[in-house]
C-alpha cells in the first residue's frame, strides 16, 4: 500500500520551509534601503534564506549524521525533518557519508559566506558580485555532486512513486539551487564585466 501523498508532517516540513522565507523577506525588509534595486533585495531574500536553510535544517542533518548518529535511529523535531526528506532519497536518513561530506562544506563554508554577502550588500559594496559567483558556483557544485554519482548508479535511493517526494522534495527543491544561483551569476557577470568594460574604454592617462 502506497503512502499518501501529503501527511501532517510534510505539511509541518513544508511550513518550516516557508517560514524560514517570511523571515528572509522581513529581514531584507528591515534592512535595505526603500530604494534599493529589485535584484539586490531578492538576492538578499534568497542568501538569507539560504543561510537559514544551511545553519537550521542542514545544521541538524549533520547534528543528527556524525559521531554514530543517523536521522532514521534519532528522534525529535529535525529528526521527524530528514525522515520525512528521507522517504524522497534515502541517503538523508541514513547518514550517507557523500552527502554528510557535502553538507560540511555547506554549513561551515555556505552559509558564514551567505552571512558575508548580505553584509556587502547591506553596504552596498560591489565586491559582493565576485562573492556571489563563487557562492554560486559553490552551490551548484554541491547538487551536482550530490545527485550525479545517484544518476550514475541507477538511483537506487530515489524514490519518484509519491507525487509529492517527485515534484516537490526532489525537483522543486533542489532545482530552486540550480535556477536561482545561475541567475545570480548571470548578474553578476553583468556587473563585474559592464565595470571592467567602462575602465577599458576610459582614456589612458585618466586610468594612469
Amino acid at each position: 500500500m502506497s503512502s499518501p501523498a501529503v501527511t501532517l508532517t510534510s505539511v509541518v516540513s513544508l511550513a518550516s520551509i516557508a517560514a524560514l522565507a517570511v523571515i528572509a523577506t522581513g529581514g531584507a525588509n528591515k534592512l535595505l534601503p526603500k530604494n534599493v534595486r529589485w535584484q539586490d533585495k531578492f538576492t538578499f531574500i534568497w542568501l538569507a534564506f539560504d543561510a537559514l536553510i544551511h545553519f537550521t535544517l542542514e545544521g541538524s542533518f549533520l547534528y543528527l549524521s556524525t559521531f554514530g548518529r543517523s536521522p532514521n535511529t534519532s528522534t525529535g523535531f529535525f529528526a521527524d525533518l530528514w525522515k520525512e526528506y528521507a522517504l524522497a532519497d534515502a541517503r538523508w536518513g541514513v547518514s550517507d557519508p557523500t552527502v554528510v561530506s557535502l553538507e560540511l562544506l555547506t554549513v561551515f563554508g555556505a552559509g558564514p559566506l551567505c552571512c558575508y554577502v548580505l553584509n556587502k550588500i547591506m553596504k552596498n559594496d560591489p565586491a559582493r558580485h565576485y562573492w556571489i559567483i563563487v557562492l554560486s558556483t559553490g552551490e551548484l557544485y554541491g547538487g551536482w555532486m550530490t545527485f550525479c554519482p545517484e544518476w550514475l548508479t541507477g538511483s537506487p535511493s530515489l524514490n519518484i512513486s509519491n507525487p509529492l517526494h517527485l515534484w516537490v522534495y526532489l525537483l522543486f527543491m533542489n532545482l530552486l539551487w540550480v535556477f536561482v544561483p545561475l541567475w545570480l551569476m548571470w548578474d553578476s557577470y553583468g556587473h563585474i564585466a559592464g565595470s571592467l568594460r567602462l575602465v577599458q574604454a576610459l582614456p589612458r592617462e585618466r586610468i594612469d
